[in-house]
């Protein structure tokens, strides 16, 4: 049997590779040219530690001097010791180029639709790999693509689950813009796409406890890729609330999507807000950490993710820190989106 792992790095960079069953992680990865730094190779020295964050491991033996009682409750890991029971992701506090690693590959796709979702908001589809075979990414990450046309990139966040051979990304239309003027005016089905991916350190993480995910615009493209996934699972065995501002209610989009979700995710709950409903909007307005359910969130530990805009993303960390939320998780992305 062989499994999939993903190793995740500070820079935002992430590497695959396949490892066989029993065989020690680090021996896996050299194999593929992923130069884990090492030293004693024998569960002493902590040099090649990283942290497990998906997937279920054994290890074989590690020092109390290398790793303590806390870590690895933390799922930290020495890689000589590791070994795989099932597809996993590992993080490690260090840059890829460490590793002599390439980083992540350029890839070719294809236009195979552009669907309006909003009179804001596209959803361009894009055909990638070999006889179907997919691109690999966590879900959560974005690539950077090249605009056709132009020598411009824009970075665009998965909204999709990995494992698809078409990729689709969630793209707001400015009243003018690089990649909205081409979206609008110039695609066409069949055109072709250069991207490099997968970038970015923000990822769903092995889920252990309640998720609560705030998506701040087309930040929520990244929860659909996270979403997909736990639908695809039937569920990941903790309840999950997904929040979603946008301006006015005309800009919300996916909200089919979002509400299936419900069929296939126990537990999974959906709060949209609108800050400035210009639009008829009976639901709930203002920001969305006047919505959070502190009480409940009191209760037990959590993960909060958050991708958005930096005003929004600030604004829910400042409530975090004025609830004396601490206990709980937090991993977020901030974006700029593009004014042109």
């Amino acid at each position: 049997m062989t499994y999939k792992v993903a190793f995740s790095f500070a820079d935002g960079k992430t590497l695959f590779c396949a490892v066989q069953a029993n065989e020690i992680l680090l021996d896996g990865a050299l194999r593929s040219g992923i130069k884990i730094p090492l030293d004693c190779r024998e569960g002493v020295c902590a040099t090649c530690q990283g942290r497990c964050e998906s997937g279920q491991y054994t290890q074989d033996y590690v020092d109390d001097e290398a790793l303590s009682a806390s870590d690895l409750a933390e799922r930290k890991v020495l890689t000589c010791q590791t070994r795989v029971q099932s597809d996993a992701a590992f993080y490690f506090d260090f840059d890829s180029s460490l590793c002599g690693a390439s980083g992540p590959s350029n890839v070719q796709g294809v236009v195979s639709r552009v669907q309006l979702v909003s009179p804001s908001t596209a959803i361009l589809h894009v055909a990638v790999g070999d006889a179907g075979k997919a691109l690999d990414y966590l879900p959560g990450q974005y690539a950077r693509l090249l605009v056709p046309g132009t020598e411009e990139r824009r970075s665009y966040s998965f909204a999709c689950a990995p494992g698809s051979s078409t990729l689709q990304f969630l793209i707001r239309l400015l009243p003018s813009g690089v990649m909205t003027d081409y979206v609008r005016d110039r695609c066409q089905v069949g055109d072709v796409i250069h991207m490099e991916a997968p970038l970015g350190a923000f990822y769903l993480r092995h889920v252990e406890r309640p998720l609560v995910m705030v998506a701040g615009g087309t930040g929520l493209s990244a929860f659909l890729g996270m979403l997909d996934l736990i639908a695809e699972q039937g569920g990941c065995g903790h309840p999950v609330h997904l929040y979603y501002g946008v301006r006015d209610a005309a800009d919300l989009c996916e909200i089919e999507r979002i509400q299936a979700y419900a069929l296939r995710i126990p537990e999974f709950r959906f709060t949209p807000v609108v800050s400035e409903p210009v639009t008829a909007w009976s639901g709930k307005t203002g920001f969305i950490a006047e919505h959070l359910e502190v009480a409940s969130l009191m209760e037990v530990p959590f993960d909060l993710y958050l991708c958005g805009p930096p005003p929004m993303v600030e604004s829910i960390k400042t409530w975090r820190q004025t609830q004396g939320l601490e206990h709980c998780r937090l991993y977020l992305e901030k974006f700029t989106e593009s004014n042109s």
